[in-house]
C-alpha cells in the first residue's frame, strides 16, 4: 500500500466522522453526552489509524501530504475512549512537531484535550465544554495571561476572542446545551473513570 493509498484512507476517516457530528447536530443529539453512535465510529476509526502508524509511523505531512496529516490529527483528538492510544499520539505529534513535520497548534489542541479528560488545567485553552449557565466556556485553565501566550507563540488568536468565535458556531450550527447539566457532568465523570482517564 503506498502512501496516498494510506492518505486517502485518512482523510474517509476524518470525514465519516464529520459527517456522523453533522447528522447529530441536526438530530439536536450533539451536547447530551457521548452519543452511543459516535463512540463506536471513534473506537473503530483510532483502532484503523492504529494499524496505520504502526505500519508507516506517524502519518506527517511529508509522509501523506498536509490534508491526510490534519486528518489524523482530527482522527486522534476524537478518540476520547482510547486513554493509551492518545497519549502515545501526543508523544509522536510532539516528536513530528520538533522536527516541523507537524502544526504545533495540533499538539497544543490534543495536550489540553488530554489534560481536561485527567482532570487537569490546559495550557492553551483550546477545550470548551457547556457550563452551568448554558454558555460554552473554556474547561478550566493556569492563567488567562499564560495562556494568551503560548497561544501566541504558536499563531493562536487570544481566549476572549476564541470565545467568542466558538459561541458564535454553536448559534449558527444551532446547537443547545445540554438538558440537565448536573447529569450530564456526572456520566461523562463515570466515562471518564470506566475508560481509564481517572482513577
Amino acid at each position: 500500500m503506498n502512501d496516498t493509498t494510506i492518505a486517502a484512507r485518512i482523510i474517509d476517516l476524518k470525514n465519516e466522522d464529520l459527517k456522523l457530528r453533522d447528522k447529530l447536530i441536526e438530530r439536536g443529539q450533539l451536547s447530551e453526552g457521548y452519543q452511543e453512535e459516535m463512540e463506536k465510529l471513534h473506537q473503530k476509526n483510532a483502532k484503523l489509524l492504529d494499524q496505520i502508524i504502526a505500519q508507516i509511523g506517524y502519518p506527517t505531512m511529508d509522509k501523506v501530504g498536509k490534508e491526510a496529516s490534519e486528518a489524523t490529527w482530527l482522527v486522534i483528538q476524537h478518540s476520547i475512549g482510547q486513554p493509551e492510544f492518545m497519549k502515545k499520539c501526543m508523544v509522536l505529534l510532539e516528536n513530528a512537531v520538533g522536527e516541523n513535520k507537524a502544526d504545533p497548534k495540533n499538539l497544543a489542541y490534543l495536550t489540553d484535550r488530554i489534560a481536561v479528560l485527567e482532570g487537569k488545567p490546559q495550557l492553551y485553552g483550546t477545550q470548551f465544554d457547556w457550563d452551568e449557565h448554558g454558555k460554552l466556556s473554556p474547561n478550566p485553565f493556569d492563567d488567562v495571561k499564560q495562556v494568551d501566550a503560548r497561544r501566541k507563540a504558536i499563531g493562536l488568536n487570544t481566549l476572549e476572542e476564541q470565545t467568542a468565535l466558538i459561541r458564535r458556531q454553536v448559534e449558527r450550527e444551532n446547537q443547545s446545551p445540554p438538558t440537565d447539566f448536573k447529569k450530564r457532568k456526572a456520566e461523562m465523570e463515570k466515562w471518564k473513570k470506566e475508560v481509564g482517564w481517572l482513577k
